[in-house]
């Protein structure tokens, strides 16, 4: 690994979960292609993708605030996932699923943060 971010174990977590979460999404009715779909999906690229742009060189300032970023992304995903659940895309297990990997990641990313000083 050459870059400081893939050695990040938050990174590394936010792409598995962006990598399931847009499998699981495909499942979606073709309706919500440009909505929830489409929202999920950037949703949870946008996690990973801030952890690595506030890695790359950046003061500690920087580097947190782009934690903050991700956090909010999270926040956003987990939203759709209630919205999918409610829309009886996913089953209350598929959700539970993400929901609990949604939370143990955001309780990866505070922990993180919080060292960044």
């Amino acid at each position: 690994m050459k870059f400081k971010f893939e050695k990040l174990i938050i990174w590394q977590k936010a792409m598995d979960i962006g990598d399931e979460i847009n499998i699981m999404s495909d499942n979606f009715p073709k309706k919500e292609v440009f909505n929830l779909s489409s929202q999920i999906r950037r949703a949870t690229d946008s996690i990973a993708l801030n952890i690595s742009e506030g890695a790359i060189g950046q003061s500690n300032h920087e580097q947190r605030k782009f934690i903050e970023y991700s956090i909010r992304s999270l926040a956003e995903v987990v939203t759709c996932l209630h919205k999918s659940k409610r829309r009886k895309y996913i089953s209350e297990q598929e959700f539970e699923r993400y929901y609990e990997e949604s939370f143990a990641l955001m309780n990866m990313m505070i922990a993180f943060r919080n060292k960044v000083i």
